[in-house]
């Protein structure tokens, strides 16, 4: 008799106090997941607005333009 194996998807989350990264696990191997400019590592910082949010480098470069709505040092 065959049995059906459910196979789950999970990620790992560092949330660093300068940087942060997500990974996987692919095939038996953990691989470190891409922004949309194939940056691996990204700093822990996060811009909120009213058209949205962004994260990491696009946020650091807004924190300086915005400081009341951008979080940085995320876990310290």
């Amino acid at each position: 008799m065959l049995r059906r194996i459910s196979v789950g998807l999970a990620a790992g989350i560092d949330l660093g106090t300068t940087n942060s990264l997500v990974a996987t696990v692919r095939s038996g191997q953990a691989e470190t997941l891409a922004d949309h400019e194939g940056r691996h590592l990204l700093p822990s910082v996060v811009h909120y607005q009213q058209q949205g949010h962004s994260v990491g480098y696009d946020a650091r470069t807004n924190a300086a333009l915005d400081t009341a709505n951008t979080l940085v040092l995320l876990n310290a």
